[in-house]
């Protein structure tokens, strides 16, 4: 009688370790990340010591821009459109109160910015507030600044924004900071 001698049974693991690394780089090649939003704003410099950095600004200078926690946009207690923010910012910035700006187009109303160095947006917003919203109603705000120094550009240099070079470009944003104060979110 013949013997039959069992041979224990094996995987040959071999060619496991190249599956594995395969699978992994067809799930990293295949796999898309998504990728945080930010706002992209300059912070401002630090107050000097020794000396008083807060500014006292006039409440005619001052535009008061609010969310709630449903989700509405409030310009001075009144309910707004998020596509009526972006003409309400420019024409309160644009205003030229004081009639002493020679490049403002507005409408000089008492109630309004006396001119767009002076000129306040201050957002503020509730906990809750969706962060599209809010995301939103600041791209509207930077939409009416950049309305502003497109024209400010094409009355005083005659050119477009894509033309002008470095120092016109700091002149055009000192005849219109981007100046926005956000309120700290107050919780319950």
């Amino acid at each position: 009688m013949k013997s039959f001698r069992r041979h224990s049974a094996t995987v040959n693991a071999g060619s496991m370790a190249d599956i594995a690394f395969l699978l992994l780089i067809f799930f990293l090649v295949t796999t898309t990340i998504s990728a945080d939003k930010g706002i992209l704003r300059q912070l401002p410099t630090d107050c000097p010591p020794g000396s008083h950095c807060g500014d006292n600004v006039a409440e005619r200078n001052l535009l008061r821009i609010s969310l709630n926690r449903n989700q509405e946009i409030f310009i001075e207690d009144e309910v707004v459109k998020l596509e009526e923010v972006e003409q309400i910012v420019k024409a309160f910035v644009d205003n030229n109160g004081k009639a002493n700006c020679d490049y403002c187009a507005g409408e000089q109303l008492p109630e309004s910015s006396d001119h767009p160095r002076e000129a306040v947006i201050s957002l503020s917003h509730d906990a809750q507030t969706k962060y599209q919203l809010f995301i939103s109603v600041q791209d509207e705000i930077t939409k009416a600044y950049y309305d502003l120094r497109e024209h400010y550009i094409k009355l005083k240099f005659n050119k477009t924004l894509n033309h002008v070079n470095n120092e016109e470009l700091r002149i055009v944003k000192k005849a219109y900071p981007f100046i926005v104060s956000e309120v700290m979110v107050k919780r319950d």
